[in-house]
């Protein structure tokens, strides 16, 4: 089982220097991956993660994140796809990898706020079609020669990016999302599906349907098999790691209970006092 990291991007690590302490630390004990989340600009007053919480963008902090390491993973779980733009996105994944000499798993979702999409000129009814489009363009300016791309959101021709990433043909793509269609998505172009804030038995359902969208829809050979990554409710026990492992999840992306003080420090030092080599 792979551990991960989640949140290095808010709260309290949003100071530079304990930002890269963290990250140094977590390096040492042993994680996998540091993994960040992205939203831009959150709407006020509203359920949800708090606006006025510290949250560094998303981009930035790996490439941050990509200089003060030397081995550990860096992940985006995940980049809400449709509110970026996508040749830009690509070229600056591309500088992730290439900077970080191959250390980078893209995670994408369509994302769910409404007024943060509409602040970046996407929506709620057009969020999905973005996404797929979206991801068809960055495959083509990574993988293809001469790239060119027609479609409803972004067209291009006649242009070139260089380097290519480190990971041929491109960063693992890694799909996040509960809905039907975003099964389908990892099912037919993604490396591996993320979940959050999953247990065991839900895991182990959704992998299910996972499954069945299987069935249905073919996935190329050349993608292999389909990586689960699942962010947890709470820091599981060594027991509770196994379960997940045992219904098929290959990494746990784990998170504190807040983003505040020296929680995340915390969990760093729990989990590589009681987790790390025992998985």
């Amino acid at each position: 089982m792979k551990l991960a990291l989640y949140g290095l991007h808010r709260g309290s690590s949003a100071d530079p220097d304990t930002l890269v302490r963290r990250a140094r630390l977590a390096e040492k004990v042993g994680f996998d991956a540091l993994w960040v989340g992205d939203h831009i600009a959150l709407p006020v007053g509203e359920d949800g993660d708090p606006a006025d919480q510290p949250r560094l963008e998303a981009v930035v902090t790996l490439a941050h994140l990509a200089a003060a390491t030397t081995r550990i993973g860096l992940g985006f779980g995940v980049i809400v796809l449709p509110q970026r733009q996508p040749v830009l996105l690509a070229k600056q994944l591309t500088s992730i990898d290439v900077l970080s000499k191959g250390r980078l798993t893209v995670g994408v979702g369509v994302g769910y706020v409404e007024p943060e999409l509409t602040a970046l000129g996407a929506s709620l009814a057009d969020r999905a079609a973005r996404t797929d489009e979206y991801l068809a363009a960055m495959r083509v300016l990574w993988d293809e020669p001469t790239p060119a791309f027609d479609g409803e959101f972004v067209s291009f021709a006649g242009v070139l990016q260089r380097p290519r990433p480190v990971q041929r043909p491109h960063p693992p793509i890694v799909v996040g999302g509960h809905a039907p269609r975003a099964y389908r998505r990892a099912v037919t172009s993604g490396n591996g599906w993320y979940g959050w804030d999953l247990d065991v038995d839900r895991t182990a359902a959704t992998l299910a349907a996972l499954r069945e969208t299987a069935t249905r829809h073919e996935r190329p050979a050349e993608l292999g098999d389909l990586e689960i990554t699942i962010t947890p409710p709470g820091t599981p026990d060594p027991d509770t790691v196994r379960r997940y492992a045992e219904v098929g999840v290959h990494r746990l992306v784990l998170q504190p209970d807040t983003m505040d003080g020296t929680a995340i420090e915390d969990l760093i030092t729990k989990v590589g006092d009681t987790l790390i080599d025992r998985t």
